[in-house]
């Protein structure tokens, strides 16, 4: 297409500057003959006028180069002079020209075409006089069609030149684009058939290589080595970077099935056996018997909170929260109010004015959670807990057990739990939840053991500084 819109342009310029060059080359000739014509019948005017005898050297000089002069008689004789070297062929006089070499006036012009052996002149008759004959002055047309017809030949074969070019380049760069959409396409197709999203590489021809999950090759898609920056190229970061977030949250999926499947699996174990025990539940001993339910209840009440987690987990609910600017002092009297009211310790507030960017929600489980691992770790604890707030940094604090140095650094990871609370009800998940929203907020996590015992739980926040419009308007922290 890029070629054949060149050549339409091409062609239509050719035409245009061919036809402009003819009309300019022909007018020139034209213009250049009638002034020769004029020029020779004012001479001839003037010499009659002066009674002087038409002198053949001086004709030559009326006549330009490309032009021939020749004398014919009032019988239709003539006389060839040397006005230029031009070989041209005798030809019979037409009556017209006989009538002006017969004329009485000097001057006298008569104009006309001839064809004669193949070649076209243009003739001009200027009289001179008295009957005495007439100036004829020649023009040979070929060689002006000629010139005319080498210049169309140079068009066309430039146009032709150009033309090509244009297709030579409209090709590499049709190419170029089009084999990047072939390749997405190929790898579209690819994940859809396959349902595969292992990274994928490109060979300089177009052609993916195969690979296995997890080895950084994979079937037909877009090389990383030309990306580009025009649409295409932008199109072809965005479908990498979709196709590799696609495969992080691949993992993150099948990582926390796996995950919830192994912690699934001891509470389901113990409620089938506590459920084949109930089959005999007759036998049992009443303090025995409340035992058993006691277990069962415990064991359901466990397996809801895990599961509720596990959910929570899946589908991030939290973000589907709008973000706005949340008071955390706010939020650490909402979740101190809540812990109280739970579990009946003291829970102490000090906290600033700091404002963040976030999820309120998101925020109030984040900050939830450190304070109910406070509490279930250290159920018969007499220290009060605490929640301390400066400049987006929050802080939880207790007086419980601690934890192993070793084991601080896997508090934040999903299922993990520290050998101090294996023996507590929990799912292990808590924490992981509190990194992955102070990662979703530009946050980082933090823990270490606390001076004189207890841990230190918290996460760090970037403040939100307002405007000053906004600085006027009130920050809703009680959502």
């Amino acid at each position: 297409m890029f070629a054949a819109v060149a050549a339409v342009t091409i062609a239509l310029i050719g035409m245009l500057a061919y036809g402009t060059a003819a009309s300019l080359i022909r007018a020139d000739a034209e213009g250049e003959f009638d002034d020769a014509l004029q020029n020779l019948s004012r001479q001839l005017i003037v010499s009659a006028q002066e009674s002087e005898e038409v002198q053949e050297n001086r004709l030559s000089f009326l006549a330009p180069g490309s032009l021939d002069a020749q004398i014919l008689g009032p019988d239709g004789s003539w006389a060839r002079l040397l006005a230029n070297q031009h070989e041209t062929s005798s030809f019979h006089p037409a009556s017209e020209d006989l009538e002006i070499a017969r004329s009485e006036e000097p001057g006298v012009i008569s104009q006309r075409e001839i064809q004669v052996q193949d070649q076209a002149y243009r003739v001009g008759t200027v009289s001179l006089g008295e009957g005495r004959g007439a100036v004829q002055l020649l023009q040979q047309l070929s060689p002006i069609e000629q010139m005319i017809g080498r210049l169309a030949t140079q068009i066309l074969w430039v146009g032709l030149f150009v033309a090509l070019c244009a297709a030579s380049v409209g090709w590499l760069a049709g190419h170029r684009v089009t084999g990047r959409l072939v390749r997405l396409t190929e790898a579209a197709e690819y994940v859809s058939s396959t349902g595969r999203l292992d990274p994928v590489t490109t060979t300089r021809n177009g052609r993916g290589n195969g690979g296995t999950p997890g080895d950084g090759a994979g079937g037909p898609g877009v090389g990383p080595e030309e990306p580009g920056h025009d649409e295409v190229g932008r199109l072809t970061s965005a479908f990498n970077g979709m196709l590799a977030r696609l495969a992080r949250s691949k993992d993150e999926q099948r990582r926390l099935v796996q995950d919830a499947a192994h912690e699934l699996r001891t509470p389901l174990t113990s409620l089938r056996t506590n459920v084949q025990v109930l089959g005999r539940v007759e036998r049992l001993a009443p303090d025995a018997r409340q035992r058993l339910f006691d277990d069962l209840q415990g064991e359901t009440r466990e397996l809801t909170v895990l599961v509720n987690e596990l959910v929570g987990l899946a589908t991030g609910d939290h973000e589907d929260e709008t973000r706005s600017a949340v008071a955390l002092a706010g939020i650490a009297e909402r979740v101190a109010t809540r812990a109280r009211r739970r579990t009946g310790r003291e829970v102490l507030v000090d906290a600033d004015d700091s404002l963040v960017w976030g999820r309120p929600g998101a925020l109030e489980r984040a900050m939830s959670n450190p304070v109910e691992n406070s509490a279930k770790f250290d159920p018969d604890g007499n220290g009060p807990i605490e929640i301390r707030v400066r400049e987006g940094v929050v802080e939880v604090l207790d007086r419980g057990p601690g934890v192993d140095p070793d084991e601080i650094r896997h508090l934040f990871e999903r299922f993990y739990r520290a050998t101090v609370a294996r023996g507590l009800p929990g799912s292990g998940l808590g924490l992981s939840m509190v990194y992955e929203i102070a990662r979703d907020h530009g946050g980082e996590v933090f823990a270490r053991n606390r001076e004189g015992g207890g841990t230190v739980i918290g996460f760090a926040l970037p403040p939100y500084r307002p405007t000053e419009n906004e600085a006027s308007a009130p920050t809703d922290a009680s959502t």
